[in-house]
């Protein structure tokens, strides 16, 4: 069975125990969560989760039937399509001995990162972008030594009609 990948957001009620009910969810039914990201919205009384897993369109309609039951959702949508701008961030903490530290630099300054602190042997910055952008980041990396790694998870909101 071919597993696609999906990106489902979410606005819920924001109340405590919305979160829990919503992961429940998908433990309760054996669906794998890969990354969960929550947060208020402009509205504060509402907080917008998107959440990215992988399964089979059959079982992915099942997910979507299930999560707009729950109690404080208020709105579903399935973001997996190109018409959702999507959008990870990373921060990442690489080893950067003197020799090196021009090209980490340099390969970080490609992919528009921005330092937010250094040592004498390492480097954390951040990125933002596509989850493909900050994976070919890390892989280009990789030689040097990467310590440490938090993402974000995905982030999505579909574009504005024009």
């Amino acid at each position: 069975m071919s597993k696609d990948k999906h990106i489902i957001t979410m606005l819920v009620e924001n109340e405590p125990g919305v979160t829990a009910r919503v992961s429940g969810l998908f433990a309760s039914r054996n669906y794998n969560i890969e990354t969960i990201c929550g947060a208020p919205t402009a509205n504060p009384e509402m907080s917008r989760i998107t959440i990215t897993t992988k399964s089979s369109p059959e079982r992915f309609e099942q997910i979507m039937k299930q999560v707009r039951r729950l109690i404080n959702v208020i709105k579903v949508r399935d973001m997996t399509g190109e018409e959702a701008v999507k959008r990870e961030m990373a921060m990442v903490c690489v080893n950067a001995k003197p020799k090196d530290r021009p090209e980490v630099l340099r390969i970080i300054d490609t992919f528009r990162g921005k330092i937010v602190d250094t040592g004498q042997t390492h480097y954390i910055f951040e990125i933002t972008g596509g989850q493909d952008k900050i994976d070919a980041l890390l892989q280009l990396l990789k030689p040097y030594g990467i310590k440490k790694v938090a993402r974000s998870g995905v982030l999505a909101l579909y574009r504005e009609p024009e």
